[in-house]
């Protein structure tokens, strides 16, 4: 059942109430930061079948410690005394993007398993070393991608594998949040090249990863950007637009530039036979749900799967993690894996080609002026 990983890691097995194995995967956090209390509160408070939190790593102290304290783990300052540790079968690397290459690769030297933030790098140049890295380690490589498991999305793309969206004409994303300069100010990599990208990289790379899950192939993407109200190296604003293999046109628009709060992240899936539209914070909302041909059970669509979380990170790093188990315990394949993850990469690079060049971009494109990685 455990395939190869079995003669590489320490697994725990503890029998449960129906008599069945449990193989309890040991999770390690490399970076404490912001997306770091949503991770460590799923998996060190439990939530996850199948997972437990056994070690936290951070450069920064008081980050580390802050979060070993309250899961009473221990906390490491240096990736080779954590990554040294034989308690740790698979590493959430939650560090800056730009740092994503280098901790990965040295995640999968170590032989443990990998679950990396989005974007997994900032340059397909480096997607292609963690991939290979990660094959040649005999690790598997995940990208959170933790939207595709929200309620309403999973709903969504139920109806478009059974055919009800029938040729696909539109879709849209719309990414409307407020972030402020005291966010930017919070760690000098925010916002620049080297380390970040703009809301194209960071925020909205959720939802672009989306529209092209829903949509396919992309032929083509042309965009435009502009730093509104930060003062960062890189873009709080842009919109683009897309063409899809299938003949479907797609449109971005993004922004942190919204004040004073969040407004949306949302998608919509324009189709001959029918339109889906999911809005709220984190894409948690159905806002419409209707189709040409209806079935009785569309009327309740709305009223049962439609949860608005609290924050912008929405309900889906439950479900996504839940997932990563099932895929490590039963050596199934990932959804998001590294190729997956390089796929919506590549999009993104092609949007900041695009934004430099002022000219439409082809898919797939050799990087030219994209400055995504690329220090100042």
């Amino acid at each position: 059942m455990l395939g190869r990983s079995a003669s590489c890691f320490e697994w725990r097995a503890t029998t449960i109430a129906a008599g069945k194995e449990l193989f309890m995967i040991r999770f390690g956090l490399l970076g404490c930061g912001r997306i770091a209390k949503r991770h460590s509160d799923l998996l060190g408070g439990g939530h996850i079948d199948g997972a437990s939190l056994v070690a936290v790593c951070d450069p920064v102290r008081a980050r580390a410690d802050a979060i070993a304290s309250k899961f009473g783990v221990p906390a490491s300052y240096d990736i080779d005394d954590f990554l040294s540790r034989k308690d740790i079968d698979a590493v959430a690397v939650l560090t800056p993007s730009g740092m994503h290459p280098e901790h990965v690769i040295a995640c999968a030297g170590a032989g443990k398993h990998v679950v990396v933030e989005k974007p997994m790098a900032l340059r397909l140049q480096d997607a292609d070393v963690m991939i290979r890295a990660c094959d040649e380690a005999g690790v598997k490589l995940f990208v959170v991608k933790q939207n595709r498991f929200n309620v309403p999305v999973v709903k969504a793309r139920e109806a478009l594998d059974a055919g009800r969206f029938g040729r696909l004409i539109l879709g849209t994303v719309r990414v409307r949040w407020c972030r402020d300069q005291a966010y930017y100010d919070q760690d000098e990599w925010r916002g620049t090249w080297a380390y970040d990208g703009g809301v194209l990289s960071n925020q909205a790379s959720h939802h672009v990863d989306m529209l092209e899950w829903f949509f396919g192939d992309v032929v083509s993407v042309h965009a435009r950007a502009t730093t509104a109200l930060a003062k960062i190296e890189t873009e709080d604003t842009a919109v683009a637009t897309l063409k899809f293999r299938n003949g479907a046109l797609g449109i971005i628009e993004a922004t942190t530039a919204a004040r004073p709060t969040d407004l949306e992240g949302s998608l919509s899936i324009l189709g001959e036979g029918g339109t889906v539209e999911i809005a709220g914070f984190a894409v948690n909302q159905i806002r419409h749900w209707r189709f040409a041909e209806e079935l009785a059970s569309d009327k309740d669509v709305i009223g049962k799967f439609s949860v608005n979380p609290p924050n912008v990170y929405g309900f889906g790093h439950q479900a996504y993690y839940q997932h990563v188990i099932d895929c490590l315990v039963h050596q199934r394949a990932a959804l998001v894996d590294g190729l997956e993850g390089r796929r919506s990469l590549e999009l993104i690079s092609a949007l900041y080609e695009s934004i430099e060049t002022g000219e439409e971009v082809p898919l797939h494109f050799t990087p030219r002026l994209c400055r995504l990685g690329e220090a100042s």
